[in-house]
């Protein structure tokens, strides 16, 4: 065997992205390092690089490290077998330009429901690529995914895709990739084609039945009722197994969905391994199946999609509600980290960064639509993204463990501070949320008027609890004070209090705020108006 000098040895080429568990929770790793996603989707037509030319300045002013664009099946296979890549290239090139990261959006079979994106050589041929239908046998604009035909088109498109990332994509500037987007059944909760109809009434695949039966304690509570109040069944059709009516035709159809993008994504992680997902938009309150996209990726089918689709590495939400708490802590589990490639570009955004990353160790988070954001809510984000950017090692460090969480003023109107716990410590937060700033002219708007709602300034933060009585904040508006677990008979002081910032993950003071700015040591406070990292030191008497 011929010796190798090891000084000619070409450099390795960097590690594929992937996911680490780390505590209960998991981390992207990027390059073989930790990586938060600071991230913004940009609208469903904005992926083409030369209108997303003149946007990339107002990414980096937003202090995004990851731009969030969808590639077109359309327009990479506008004939049959024949592939055009200028589209993915110039966007590799633009983000790479700028070095910034790309999570990929496959709009392949399904886009919002609608199979908008399919390339007109599918749309055009019904009898190869067959649609969804509805009770009355009319056809929608669906393609079924009880088609092999439509899935393994699908499927050779997504690979093509993979192999060309593989070949032009060395530095993985691509750290994701979406596998179809927000996936459901409108307006009826199940397809009646005649190959639906044919597969309601076959048996539940045994290895649904299986996992009903291994893992009965965890099911989703939705699941296990409907399971349990048909009788616990082990096997059978799905309406003998769950139960007839348009629930467990939602069951059915998540199985189907799932089965057709585990196929697609199998073919694409066979090019190239990189974590993939698909994304779901989520129903109203006391809505039925078909009212809102079916049998998409949502919590309650989170087993179903599990089983059927191993090769998606999570499942994500689109969140737009404004209890985003209650919506992130659902996608939150230990086998599904949070990633929220869609969330509103509003004031609140900041605040709900600061959960996801804080109370759900998310590996990210993206508002839709970023290249249009307006200035309030550009200014607010720039800012939350600047504090979690600081505190990115920190927060990789404690993901999955209890010594962080986000602060963010729960839904429901509290009388009293939020109580928040970090193991023997309890904090007790009050969020001071106040109007934004006139404008430069001396008004809010132009006829004058006083600032609305949509005007005020954020609230929230994140805390790492660094040390036994040791703990960095980040944020805005938010004042704190201690105490002890209720085991304890200590008093909780401030020892001291800094701001400060962190450059390369190490801490450089700017001054103390021990007197006025603490109250005299009775609280910490993040001032409104403006985002701050503090870092804190306490100590307890009696």
């Amino acid at each position: 065997m011929a010796c190798t000098d090891s000084s000619t040895t070409a450099t390795p080429a960097p590690s594929l992205p992937r996911l680490e568990r780390h505590g209960s929770a998991s981390r992207l790793l990027v390059d073989g390092r930790p990586f938060l996603v600071r991230g913004g989707e940009i609208g469903n037509s904005s992926g083409e690089p030369g209108y997303l030319a003149e946007h990339w300045d107002t990414f980096e002013a937003l202090q995004m490290n990851t731009v969030v664009a969808p590639v077109y099946w359309d327009q990479v296979e506008p004939v049959e077998g024949s592939f055009a890549w200028a589209m993915v290239d110039g966007l590799i090139d633009q983000a790479r330009a700028r070095g910034m990261h790309l999570v990929l959006l496959w709009f392949g079979s399904w886009k919002n429901s609608m199979s908008c994106y399919a390339p007109a050589w599918v749309k055009t041929d019904p009898e190869r690529f067959p649609r969804s239908r509805d009770a009355h046998g009319r056809a929608l604009e669906i393609l079924t995914p009880f088609s092999e035909e439509n899935r393994d088109a699908d499927a050779r498109a997504f690979a093509a895709l993979l192999r060309h990332l593989a070949e032009v994509d060395v530095d993985h500037t691509v750290i994701l990739v979406q596998v179809e987007n927000e996936i459901g059944m409108i307006p009826e909760a199940r397809d009646r084609c005649a190959a639906a109809e044919r597969a309601y009434g076959e048996p539940v695949p045994p290895e649904l039945i299986a996992h009903l039966q291994e893992n009965g304690g965890t099911l989703t509570p939705e699941l296990r009722i409907r399971w349990q109040d048909a009788g616990g069944r082990v096997a059978g059709s799905w309406p003998e197994v769950f139960g007839p009516g348009v629930w467990t035709d939602e069951l059915f159809m998540a199985w189907h969905f799932a089965r057709y993008v585990q196929h697609v994504a199998a073919a694409g992680k066979a090019e190239l391994d990189l974590p993939m997902y698909t994304n779901a938009a989520l129903p109203r309150p006391a809505t039925l199946p078909g009212q809102y996209p079916a049998a998409g990726p949502l919590p309650h089918l989170i087993d179903i999609w599990q089983v059927a689709a191993p090769s998606l590495s999570f499942i994500s939400p689109d969140i737009y509600f404004p209890d985003f708490v209650q919506w992130a802590d659902r996608y939150t589990r230990p086998d599904n980290p949070l990633f929220v490639p869609e969330a509103l570009r509003s004031i609140e955004a900041a605040e709900n960064a600061f959960y996801a990353y804080g109370s759900c160790s998310a590996i990210g988070f993206s508002p839709f639509g970023i290249e249009t954001i307006e200035e309030a809510p550009a200014t607010m984000l720039a800012g939350a993204y600047d504090v979690v950017a600081q505190l990115s090692p920190l927060i990789s460090e404690h993901t999955g463990h209890p010594t962080m969480a986000g602060l963010v003023k729960p839904v429901e109107d509290q009388r009293f501070p939020h109580r928040v716990t970090l193991g023997d410590l309890a904090l007790n937060v009050t969020y001071e949320r106040m109007a934004a700033p006139a404008l430069a002219d001396g008004v809010i708007n132009e006829s004058g008027d006083r600032p609305r709602d949509e005007t005020r300034l954020p609230a929230g933060g994140i805390v790492i609890r660094t040390g036994a009585d040791e703990l960095v904040f980040g944020g805005i508006g938010l004042v704190v004070t201690f105490g002890p677990s209720p085991a304890s008979e200590d008093t909780i002081g401030i020892l001291s209090c800094e701001e400060g910032h962190f450059v390369d993950g190490v801490w450089q003071h700017i001054r103390w705020l021990n007197g006025d700015q603490t109250h005299q040591g009775r609280h910490l406070r993040l001032e409104p108006g403006r985002f701050t990292i503090q870092r804190i030191r306490l100590y307890r008497y009696r």
